[in-house]
């Protein structure tokens, strides 16, 4: 077994092999990816891949630390391609000096270009709105815009899940891009007032307290729903689901907010011309297509569709704003969450 064989079994707690061959790792025919995604939700995507083209991909999922981990290897890493969420991650990652540029007329055909780098270190493959979670039974408006969460009118039945999350910092991010920080400021405030408890838990908590009538909306990502929707392991979570509708911020004028999956090179991908060839595949409306109906997202490329239980969440109008403009706000968004002091909630 090579070293870098070694490397890639052993690497990182909470790894785990998709697939892996008992040959050299960095053998012609593979690519190497390390994931923030889990492994069953990208594992129907890989596998039509290795069919349409023999390559096998090895995958090790990390639920923290990926960027650390491919940084501390250096020129020894076996990562070809990064697999991860949010944007806040994808430009990490091109800070910290682990990715590198790719120019690619396929995948740049089928990326639009507010969803890449604007210097090709990393493409979004997938959208996800962050939108209202509504109650049923007690708010009786269909439409709502970002602007309005601030309104006094919803004092005290706001849900929401730590301010400093980066789906949250995503979207304050976007705020200030579209407003500027005196305003963003002052919206955050308050939004903060109209909290019915301190911020906390995970996007699908803030669905569960509105089932539980303690507060009326939340803040949550479009495809929690499809995954509360599903949930045959925890039925309860179908009621939560159940509860609520989704309304799309902004439709009447910018458009709802999105963040990414996405994908990078990396910086020493000893299989990149199999990487590339896996980018491509990615990219492509078969790839996006395959990809965002097991996580229960937007693909993003001309052409394509989403699954049905996507489409019935109803129209979503993506704010067209380009996602480097919002990484390049999310450090301000951060000092406005503590500057607010919205982490301790609503004021007594």
């Amino acid at each position: 077994m090579t070293h870098a064989t070694d490397r890639f079994r052993r690497a990182g707690i909470a790894a785990f092999a998709l697939t892996f061959l008992a040959g050299p790792a960095l053998a012609e025919g593979e690519v190497n990816i390390y994931s923030y995604r889990q492994p069953d939700l990208i594992k129907p995507l890989l596998d039509a891949f290795t069919d349409q083209t023999g390559i096998t991909t090895n995958v090790l999922f990390l639920n923290k630390g990926l960027e650390e981990k491919i940084e501390a290897e250096g020129v020894n890493s076996p990562a070809d391609l990064i697999f991860t969420v949010d944007i806040g991650r994808l430009s990490n990652a091109k800070e910290k000096g682990i990715t590198q540029p790719v120019s690619d007329e396929a995948i740049n055909a089928n990326i639009p270009g507010q969803y890449r780098d604007p210097d090709g270190h990393w493409f979004g493959l997938t959208t996800r709105g962050r939108v209202v979670y509504a109650s049923k039974d007690r708010v009786g408006q269909d439409a709502i815009t970002y602007e309005e969460l601030a309104d006094p009118k919803w004092k005290g039945r706001i849900c929401i899940r730590s301010g400093q999350h980066a789906y949250n910092l995503a979207l304050f991010a976007s705020m200030i891009a579209h407003h500027g920080e005196d305003y963003t400021k002052t919206w955050l405030t308050g939004l903060k007032n109209n909290l019915a408890r301190k911020p906390d838990g995970g996007d699908r908590t803030q669905a569960k307290a509105i089932y539980a009538g303690e507060c009326d909306i939340g803040i949550g990502n479009t495809y929690y729903v499809g995954l509360m929707q599903t949930n045959e392991k925890e039925p309860e979570q179908k009621d939560w689901a159940n509860a609520i509708k989704i309304l799309f911020p902004n439709t009447e004028d910018r458009g709802t907010h999105v963040n990414i999956s996405g994908m990078a090179l990396a910086k020493h991908a000893p299989n990149k011309d199999n990487a590339l060839k896996l980018m491509e595949f990615l990219a492509s409306p078969q790839g996006q297509e395959i990809y965002a109906e097991q996580v229960f997202e937007y693909p993003i490329g001309p052409g394509t569709e989403p699954a049905a239980i996507v489409k019935a969440f109803g129209d979503i109008k993506p704010d067209p704003l380009p996602l480097d403009e919002i990484a390049n706000n999310r450090k301000a968004a951060s000092e406005l969450v503590d500057t607010t002091g919205f982490q301790d909630g609503p004021a007594s």
